[in-house]
């Protein structure tokens, strides 16, 4: 690697970082960086290694503060990564480019949700979407992450916000967990594929951990009226970098 790809890999792992701990979408960052240093194929398999020890380590910092409502997300690990684990395989036999554009438009109406009924992400409710529902909304959104990875974040904050009632705060520090559930999964299938640079995704690593921390840090001192609006501005952004690439 250049000293330029090394700081390219540091600066968009600490950006992506902080946006995917306060809602998503990191990957459009990281992914065409390494995308120029390792192709397409292997840079989403490389990505894996920068996103578990990004999310192990705001995951840490959630858990410190007390944000994470681990009596809420016993029901949804087992789904996720069993999701997570099919969508690696097939990420691994074709090509995720028709996922990408459809949930391009997902984010609009996530925009769309966070500002026309902001209660909805601000204040948590008990609301529970119920069986067998449930199980599917986390295995589907789980393929989604373990196949195309990019703006799972926001996935799983409709499943956990608008469908689990958690606010914008404990959704996020429920989502860091679930997303580090299933990547160790992901991870390995792609390693079998020979699609992970491991040197590049620790580079990349090193930047995204920093990130996460940081974002971890302020999602519990600011609360979840200020992640909301961080919120409808990645989910903008994410939706027409998914568009346009």
């Amino acid at each position: 690697m250049t000293a330029l790809e090394i700081f390219l890999l540091l600066f968009g792992g600490l950006a992506a970082g902080f946006i995917n701990v306060l809602a998503g979408g990191g990957s459009a960052i990281t992914i065409p960086i390494m995308t120029e240093i390792v192709g397409v194929n292997v840079a989403n398999g490389t990505n894996r290694v920068a996103i578990l020890l990004a999310n192990a380590s705001a995951a840490f910092r959630f858990h410190r503060g007390g944000a994470i409502p681990w009596s809420r997300l016993s029901k949804l690990v087992a789904p996720t990564v069993v999701g997570a684990a099919v969508g690696a395989w097939v990420a691994t036999q074709i090509p995720a480019e028709l996922l990408k554009r459809v949930f391009a438009v997902v984010l609009v109406f996530v925009a769309a949700s966070v500002l026309l009924r902001p209660s909805r992400w601000v204040e948590g409710k008990e609301r529970d979407i119920g069986e067998p529902w449930r199980t599917l909304a986390f295995f589907g959104i789980g393929f989604y992450g373990g196949s195309v990875q990019a703006g799972v974040g926001f996935l799983l904050l409709i499943g956990l916000v608008l469908g689990s009632g958690l606010d914008l705060v404990s959704g996020n520090a429920a989502k860091v967990v679930l997303i580090l559930a299933y990547t160790p999964v992901a991870l390995l299938l792609f390693a079998n594929a020979s699609q992970v640079d491991l040197q590049v995704g620790l580079v990349l690593s090193i930047g995204q951990m920093t990130g996460a921390w940081i974002g971890a840090r302020l999602a519990i001192l600011k609360g979840a009226n200020w992640i909301r609006w961080v919120l409808v501005v990645a989910a903008i952004v994410a939706s027409v970098r998914l568009l346009l690439t």
